[in-house]
């Protein structure tokens, strides 16, 4: 079974929180446990890579460096001759993904 990009977000954000890069949001994570039981886990601050944070209406701040650097998986599809994406003959590799936090953007336009 295969990890993916949101779980593998999560982890690393959960890792980076613990080692006092991100900060928690002051919510906490609601885990079940393979026995039943329940964890809670503080909730790290939310990230996103530069085109994340350009979908949502923000540009990363001049001069900002990633907090965070780690492998995501990426799709690519094949195209067929009038450049069009065909459903079927794409694969997923993992690709280095740079990661900012909201205290390095600002809203486009401002």
């Amino acid at each position: 079974m295969a990890i993916t990009n949101a779980q593998i977000i999560l982890n690393e954000s959960i890792r980076l929180m613990e080692a006092g890069v991100l900060k928690a949001t002051g919510r906490v994570l609601v885990q079940e446990m393979p026995d039943g039981s329940k964890v809670e886990i503080p909730e790290p601050e939310p990230i996103h890579t530069f085109n994340g944070w350009k979908e949502l209406g923000f540009c990363v701040k001049k001069g900002e460096h990633a907090k965070a650097m780690f492998p995501i998986w990426q799709y690519t599809g094949k195209k067929d001759e009038d450049g069009n994406k065909v459903k079927d003959g794409g694969y997923c590799f993992q690709k280095k993904a740079f990661w900012f936090t909201f205290d390095q953007v600002a809203e486009m336009g401002v």
